[in-house]
């Protein structure tokens, strides 16, 4: 996701023993390239990313898990599925422009 969208900011702590879901616009997709090809490696996020309510949500987007997420091949050869978690942990500029423009298009 970061090779795409230099504004999103990864987790980054130790990974702990949860797995990382997808929802199903997300659905085999690796987590930090992008990449449909050759899921290798099963996501493991840090325990804060999946405590409460972020309990099975998309590591991506955070919708709804609904499948496991994995690591493609090239992201595990280049070793970074041991960078730490790889959850998405603000919106982005491009999502919080979007809800600034609703919300200014519902006042006027």
């Amino acid at each position: 996701m970061s090779r795409h969208h230099p504004d999103l900011v990864q987790c980054k702590k130790t990974a702990g023993i949860s797995i990382g879901r997808l929802c199903d616009k997300c659905d085999g997709k690796c987590p930090v390239c992008d990449s449909y090809v050759r899921p290798t490696t099963l996501v493991r996020i840090c325990d804060e990313c999946s405590f409460g309510n972020y309990q099975n949500k998309c590591v991506v987007c955070g919708g709804e898990g609904i499948s496991d997420a994995f690591y493609c091949f090239e992201c595990t050869r280049l070793e970074k599925d041991r960078d730490g978690c790889p959850k998405i942990i603000n919106l982005g500029s491009s999502r919080t422009d979007l809800f600034y423009q609703k919300k200014n298009f519902r006042n006027h």
